[in-house]
């Protein structure tokens, strides 16, 4: 791991080369001065071998315990080789690894902890593709707040998220740890994660430096198979790719991640454009850049670096100040700045940069982390959080005949191989969950039927997600038959989604669908509640499931959150931050598609299975669709029930035409007209009719989340400038096109009813 640190240099260095070199680092920057710390004259105090060591991060080896850390590690630190740290999970490693650096190392600098705190460090909140189903900013930012909390009492300062990859495929096992399908949405998030992980203040000791990731537009992999190539046009990176990070920059995020895969037949890791031309210039952000995983010396494994010395050479020229994990750097730097291949001024922006980082963290005055904060892993307070997000999270996709809310009166069948999974629960990148903290849908479920528990059925059926083992299908069928609702929680384990987890198929997996079906077969009514890092294609048994609940992975709190909505002590409110595919083939889906010359809905459409025999080319309609699936999702983006019944009026607009400069005012009237409070997320959506390239066919530009008492009715109304319709056109430049637009205010992306407006 630390022998290439050791290893000799491919020459030796001429002493006058070595004078030459630094008496050009004498003439720097006016002093500056971080949080009291004077980077320049730090920098300028430092050797060669030092400033390199600045841009390593190391994985710690599984290092437990001070004992337990690698002693080559121990001496790099002393040499100031080292100057940061993945993976550091525990006070006392933390601390270890700190007091080598602040107290033996030659310029007393502190090292940065970092870990993957994705949704949670001990409180483990809904995946982050469960906290979009809130639309509700402030629980994310309340959730990155705890878990920066606790993860800081740990030492860790630097977190790997928010991941804001805009995602239209869940095939893709990473769609899990993203926002969702919408720019707009990410980039919401992305500022309510930022803030919450980076709190008032970077000199906070609760504070951890998030990163936004992956720079850029590593969810557009072909096929949805993580690490894969991508193709992204330019108008299309700038219009859809590239928002949410202007966002999270806009935030102050301290760092951004370059993405593992290549770009347009470059890797990001090594994408100079991107980096440079994109990122520092256009996006004007200042922070630290840090390279995935191994990703620098995967450059060689790309076919873009002739070998590891060249690899370090591309990404340092690319802007990489870290490289995570991989040694390219310590290896070859110094040969390359002696041959001329990269400069000075290149290590010592790279360097300066990560100091800022450090001071504005305040560990030159606080490099330790205190145990005490500890004590608050997993409390009151934090569980009561995890919870709502984990019932506003919760999506209501069917409710046939309102058989929700169900009543704790009723006999209930529990079936299903999610209901007592702790573990799995709490879903991808939990690295620091322990199960042994959940609260199982069982556990919930128990005590909602405690004072009557012979009402209360159980039965697993199938031990896990992906078996296809049906003994237990007799018990759970004779449950079910003797019991007025079966209640069957079901899904994918946490380990079937997540990075590197893409899925070819993502129906329901194992022997779950037959399940379904013979559960059926019993004539109760059947609820099904999904917790799953992803959509599950559901056609094939969407007929058999009266009513339907989305959970995605809900977290520590799965089963309070879960019985909570499921008994009606909580109306649901979630809404769906992606189109939901009825089959695997409809993947890619998502919906800001363009119109196309012939749209899905301008022709007549007939099923394949009701084609007449040798039926003529074209008497069938020839229009964008899927002969066996049609062109319309199972669920649309931003659908969501209630236990109650929200009503749109007409939308409408305070007048017909516009000019460019004025504010456009769009409104609608939104009524309940149920018997239950609802909280509804009101959508406003925009199209552009014609432009200089082709614009969606929506795009959402605001949304309200409003509380409705039983028949109360609100006139919700949204404000939008020229800005708001600008985009980037075929030359990348970002114009407004004065035209006619339409507007939808409104609970989904699929409701039909509109208004029209023009803009001089």
């Amino acid at each position: 791991m630390i022998k290439r640190i050791q290893q000799a240099h491919h020459f030796i260095l001429a002493a006058f080369c070595t004078i030459a070199v630094f008496s050009a680092n004498t003439q720097a920057e006016p002093s500056t001065k971080v949080n009291g710390v004077d980077i320049e004259q730090l920098l300028n105090s430092m050797s060669l071998k030092e400033k390199i060591g600045q841009l390593h991060l190391l994985d710690t080896g599984g290092a437990t315990s001070a004992e337990t850390i690698d002693g080559e590690i121990k001496e790099a630190i002393r040499q100031g080789a080292m100057g940061s740290f993945i993976n550091v999970n525990s006070t006392e490693v933390a601390n270890a690894l700190q007091r080598i650096a602040v107290e033996e190392g030659p310029h007393k600098i502190p090292l940065i902890m970092a870990r993957d705190v994705i949704h949670g460090y001990k409180t483990i909140f809904p995946i982050p593709l469960g906290q979009a189903a809130t639309w509700n900013p402030s629980l994310i930012e309340k959730g990155s707040r705890i878990s920066a909390i606790e993860a800081s009492a740990d030492g860790i300062r630097w977190t790997f998220a928010p991941m804001i990859d805009v995602s239209r495929d869940p095939r893709w096992g990473r769609i899990a740890e993203s926002y969702g399908e919408d720019a707009y949405l990410n980039g919401i998030f992305a500022q309510a994660a930022v803030n919450g992980f980076q709190g008032k203040t970077l000199d906070d000791p609760t504070s951890l430096a998030a990163c936004a990731k992956h720079f850029v537009g590593y969810s557009a992999v072909e096929g949805g198979r993580d690490y894969n190539t991508t193709y992204i046009p330019e108008p299309l990176m700038h219009n859809y790719y590239l928002p949410p990070f202007k966002d999270a920059i806009d935030s102050k995020v301290a760092t951004v991640m370059a993405a593992f895969t290549d770009v347009n037949g470059i890797p990001a890791t090594a994408n100079h454009y991107l980096m440079q031309d994109v990122l520092r210039k256009e996006l004007q952000f200042d922070g630290v850049l840090v390279s995935d995983w191994g990703a620098v010396d995967e450059l060689v494994m790309h076919g873009y670096a002739k070998d590891s010395e060249h690899a370090a050479q591309l990404a340092m020229k690319a802007g990489i100040d870290i490289e995570m994990v991989s040694e390219d750097y310590v290896s070859f730097a110094e040969g390359l700045l002696y041959e001329g291949r990269i400069s000075m001024q290149d290590i010592d922006t790279k360097v300066r940069r990560v100091l800022t980082l450090k001071a504005k963290l305040g560990l030159f005055k606080r490099p330790y982390a205190d145990a005490a904060g500890k004590q608050d892993f997993v409390n009151a307070e934090y569980r009561q959080a995890a919870k709502l997000t984990a019932m506003e999270s919760l999506v209501l996709l069917k409710n046939h005949d309102a058989i929700l809310p169900l009543k704790t009166s009723q006999k209930i069948a529990l079936i299903g191989p999610m209901a007592d999974a702790a573990f799995d629960q709490m879903g991808t990148w939990a690295l620091d969950g322990e199960k042994k903290y959940s609260v199982t849908v069982l556990d919930a479920f128990n005590d909602a039927f405690q004072d009557n528990p012979k009402a209360l059925r159980y039965a697993s059926a199938i031990p896990y997600s992906r078996s296809y083992e049906e003994e237990g299908f007799k018990a759970a069928i004779k449950a079910a038959k003797k019991s007025d609702v079966i209640v069957m929680i079901a899904g994918e384990e946490a380990s079937l989604s997540g990075e590197a987890h893409s899925r070819a198929d993502i129906t329901l997996p194992g022997a779950q669908e037959k399940l379904i079906k013979a559960l059926k077969g019993t004539g109760k009514p059947l609820v099904v509640v999904l917790m799953a890092g992803r959509q599950i294609a559901l056609k094939n048994v969407i007929a058999d499931i009266d009513s339907l609940i989305m959970a995605w992975h809900p977290g520590t709190m799965a089963g309070p959150a879960i019985a909570d909505v499921v008994f009606g002590k909580f109306n649901p409110s979630g809404r769906l931050p992606v189109t939901w595919p009825k089959v695997s083939g409809q993947v890619p889906i998502y919906y800001n598609i363009k119109n196309t010359g012939r749209p899905a809905h301008s022709r007549p459409f007939t099923f394949m299975e009701n084609f007449p025999l040798e039926a003529h080319q074209h008497t069938l309609g020839h229009a964008t669709n899927y002969i066996d699936a049609g062109f319309e999702p199972q669920f649309p983006f931003g659908f969501g029930l209630s236990y109650s019944n929200v009503e749109y009026g007409q939308t409408k607009t305070n007048k017909a035409k516009f000019k460019r400069d004025e504010t456009f005012e769009i409104s609608n009237t939104v009524k309940n007209t149920g018997d239950k409070t609802v909280t509804e997320t009101v959508q406003l959506y925009i199209r552009d009719i014609t432009g200089t390239v082709t614009r969606p066919i929506q795009e959402l530009k605001r949304f309200k989340r409003i509380e409705l008492q039983p028949g109360e009715e609100k006139r919700v109304s949204f404000t939008l400038t020229k800005q708001d319709l600008k985009f980037f056109n075929r030359d990348v430049d970002l114009v407004f096109e004065a035209g006619t637009f339409h507007a939808w205010v409104a609970p989904h992306a699929m409701t039909k009813e509109h208004t029209v407006f023009e803009v001089l």
